[in-house]
């Protein structure tokens, strides 16, 4: 094998690699866009702002940890 042919796989591997970060990054934004969405149309129609405490907040925490350790446990096969 070549230095270019090398040179080639290494470039293919890496492009894999940004696209998936590409596509995580846009998933979360458009999920985070549509939570934030979420709270202002539940805070109009209570006519409140929304109110995030500290009890909610670990919560929250809690929840995407699971979320992420679900996510990074699918490629394992179990």
């Amino acid at each position: 094998m070549s230095v270019e042919e090398n040179v080639e796989v290494v470039e293919a591997q890496e492009n894999w690699k940004m696209k998936i970060l590409l596509i995580g990054g846009l998933i979360g934004l458009l999920t985070g866009l549509g939570a934030a969405y979420m709270l202002i149309q539940r805070a109009e129609q209570q006519d409140t702002r929304p109110r995030l405490g500290a009890g909610e907040g670990v919560k929250l925490g809690v929840w995407v940890f699971g979320l992420l350790r679900q996510v990074a446990s699918l490629g394992e096969g179990k």
